[in-house]
């Protein structure tokens, strides 16, 4: 019997927890299930197999994790629980143990799901894990149920910050070649897709597989016909060179939008981090961005209550951030993660503490975001509306990555200039309206 026939007519669920890597993985996986004749599954269904995407960046996501494997084995009682991902990757014994999982496959074996689901039905007494070093890379471009497509070009890290588990997690830098990254932007491109966000774990180190350059990636994709936006998920500021702005700058269809980790403020806790820049290459970073870009959307990641931040280093920090000419802060908290250099640093923030100082933050962020997307008010931005989950009620992007809300019908994947208003009702989003005014009932 084929394997791969005893996949017909099964349902799948899928969880994700973590970054956009992970979802782009996970919508690939789908698709490659679906082409196999498995489909999604209906509200109030029994699944067939249960897909678990994991993440382990925190204690916290791992609790999170263990909590969504539970709770997908009670829902959908009999059901082939399989788990990957990060979590999966670090700890394939601890995973294994949770009762009900029947696989747990490693970050190399994402792009065999098929293979290995098909083999495990035919197998009921399949239960254990699958879990290599990430050495290869596996290959994703998919939208899932979003409007957007997430093309991954690179995978694993070579920076083994003290606070981060990802090297281990995912593996060493590598990536796909340039040639093939176009293929799959030309294939999203035949499916209807209009936007391309890039992804990866450290994608501005692009090239260590092939011998290419992220530059010379950027200039490829840039030329892919039907592509109309791309947007680089984050790349780490000592890796945003100045060729690669002014490229943006000036492409067709690359997005003054920048996602550019900072972590601390501070100096001298960035040394203690391993992080490979300072405060002043990180500022001058932003403020070329700003010339180059006056209406750049900026998000910043940071993280608080590391080991080593003192009350007067976090002070430091504060003072940095908010000096900073951004648009938004991603704010995490420090989570001991057993065996990382981190754990030797002595100097231990409380849990209070933490709390204290995102909330700082937190404030600092609202407050520059308010202040980018009033800029806006008034003005005419191209939005490309996504999927409507509500009927006749739309959100979207502008090219600058303000979000907006839009009432219209038959508008799915669609771009359109937009004049943006004020704040919709819960302050999430600014309203839009079309450029031009609709014409009056009776030709009047």
């Amino acid at each position: 019997m084929n394997s791969l026939a005893v996949l017909q007519g099964k349902k799948a669920a899928y969880f994700t927890l973590g970054c956009k890597l992970n979802f782009a993985e996970t919508a690939t996986i789908g698709q490659q299930l679906s082409e196999a004749g498995v489909r999604k599954v209906r509200k109030g269904e029994i699944a067939d197999i249960c897909i678990i995407n994991t993440c382990s960046v925190t204690e916290v996501a791992d609790h999170k994790c263990r909590q969504a494997i539970h709770k997908f084995v009670r829902q959908h009682p009999g059901a082939l629980v399989v788990v990957t991902g990060c979590y999966a990757q670090l700890k394939p014994e601890e995973v294994s143990a949770i009762e009900g999982v029947s696989l747990v496959l490693g970050q190399n074996e994402k792009g065999k799901v098929v293979e290995r689901v098909s083999l495990a039905i035919l197998d009921k007494a399949a239960n254990g894990s699958s879990v290599q070093n990430g050495e290869t890379f596996v290959p994703s471009c998919s939208c899932g149920d979003r409007t957007r497509y997430f093309l991954k070009v690179q995978d694993g890290c070579n920076y083994f910050c003290t606070y981060c588990t990802i090297p281990f997690a995912r593996g060493r830098s590598r990536n796909g070649s340039i040639a093939s990254l176009v293929e799959q932007a030309r294939q999203a491109a035949d499916k209807g897709g209009k936007e391309i966000v890039i992804t990866g774990v450290n994608i501005g180190d692009f090239g260590r597989s092939t011998g290419e350059s992220f530059l010379n990636l950027l200039r490829a994709l840039d030329e892919v016909e039907g592509i109309q936006r791309y947007r680089i998920s984050s790349i780490e500021p000592n890796l945003l060179t100045d060729e690669i702005l002014q490229f943006c700058a000036r492409s067709r269809a690359f997005m003054p939008h920048f996602h550019i980790p900072l972590q601390s403020g501070s100096d001298e806790v960035l040394r203690l981090m391993h992080r490979r820049y300072d405060t002043q290459l990180f500022y001058n970073k932003v403020a070329r961005v700003r010339e180059l870009m006056p209406d750049a959307f900026i998000g910043v990641d940071v993280i608080v209550g590391t080991r080593g931040e003192t009350a007067e280093l976090f002070d430091e920090a504060e003072r940095f951030i908010a000096s900073l000419p951004i648009s938004q802060l991603h704010v995490f908290s420090y989570s001991e993660r057993p065996g990382t250099a981190a754990l030797r640093i002595p100097h231990v923030v409380r849990p209070e503490e933490k709390h204290e100082r995102s909330q700082r933050l937190l404030a600092i962020s609202n407050e520059k975001l308010q202040a980018f997307y009033a800029c806006f008010i008034g003005s005419t931005r191209p939005v490309l509306l996504e999927h409507s989950r509500k009927a006749g009620l739309y959100n979207g992007f502008t090219d600058n990555y303000i979000k907006i809300e839009y009432r219209g019908q038959g508008l799915d994947n669609t771009l359109l200039p937009l004049r943006l208003n004020g704040w919709n009702a819960d302050h999430t989003a600014l309203r839009a309206d079309p450029t031009d005014p609709p014409p009056c009932e009776g030709g009047e």
